[in-house]
């Protein structure tokens, strides 16, 4: 039976993974998380993380814990270090020791965001905010300790708990109207799908840096658009700019404009497995959510 330590398995892909590996009879989790009543695990304690390690023995870790608020981490920058960087840090020293793979979830937010094309694997990263530059660090310190891992950047992820989409169906309630922007790019991503792929990754022993995200791409606006047709809220959106965003937000973080991943290395690897579009994939999600 393959063991499988799991951090973060309150958010939202952590539920996923938990959900996708659930009937499988040849793994088990071990699920610990800073919230979650189960075990509790700073992965910023270099001592906790490798005596979690040593006493379980997994075969893989996959570690979804983060501090995912991107103006938080501008504000909590040493916190957002501390999370994003030096946890994953820790967690791959101590698989490097005990010998065991580490998957880990990176994002879009390493890259500039003004390019013209989808970003592969292989593109030069150049975050512009705080939580890009703490996701990238962690990508070099796993990248520095050993070979057995497995990065994965993903992008506008979605899941069970908070997210956009729930967000807005939120707003929607109480608004009739509401602005978003629209000239920032990217590929929605549903957890499950994203959770999918890391199963399948791992059972096909894969390493190294993959995108992953779903296919196609939209603007948050578009974005938008598309919950409330599939919710049938009857609400406008306003379709804003990033400028015009920033003016009535000042303190918000610095986000790419262009942030679109191709899964370059999935499809170079493989013809067996494909990320759902992004149409699809928030149809089921939202059939399954209820709305």
């Amino acid at each position: 039976m393959k063991k499988i330590l799991l951090t973060g398995c309150n958010g939202q892909l952590g539920r996923a993974i938990r959900r996708e590996y659930g009937d499988a009879a040849d793994f088990m989790l071990t699920e610990l998380s800073a919230d979650d009543g189960i075990k509790a695990l700073d992965i910023s304690d270099a001592s906790q993380v490798r005596a979690a390690v040593e006493n379980f023995r997994p075969d893989v870790i996959i570690n979804c814990a983060a501090y995912t608020n991107v103006d938080g981490c501008e504000k909590n920058y040493d916190l957002a270090y501390s999370a994003n960087a030096t946890g994953p840090k820790n967690l791959a020293e101590a698989a490097s020791e005990f010998g065991c793979s580490l998957v880990h979830i990176s994002t879009d937010y390493v890259f500039r965001g003004d390019g013209t094309r989808p970003y592969v694997e292989t593109d030069e990263p150049d975050p512009i905010s705080a939580y890009g530059r703490t996701k990238l660090a962690a990508e070099n310190f796993i990248r520095d300790t050993f070979d057995d891992y497995l990065i994965l950047r993903t992008a506008w992820l979605y899941g069970e708990g908070k997210n956009f989409v729930r967000t807005m169906l939120n707003v929607a309630q109480n608004h009739d109207e509401v602005s978003v922007v629209c000239d920032q790019k990217g590929s929605p991503t549903s957890a499950v799908e994203l959770a999918a792929m890391i199963r399948f990754l791992q059972e096909k022993g894969a390493t190294g840096v993959f995108h992953a995200t779903c296919e196609g791409d939209t603007n948050w606006a578009d974005f938008t658009e598309e919950i409330y047709r599939l919710a049938k809220k009857d609400v406008r959106v306003n379709h804003v700019t990033s400028e015009q965003y920033a003016a009535a937000n000042p303190d918000a973080a610095k986000r790419p404009k262009y942030s679109i991943l191709e899964n370059a290395h999935l499809k170079e690897l493989t013809d067996e497995f494909t990320m759902a579009q992004w149409q699809d994939a928030i149809a089921v999600y939202m059939k399954e959510s209820g709305y």
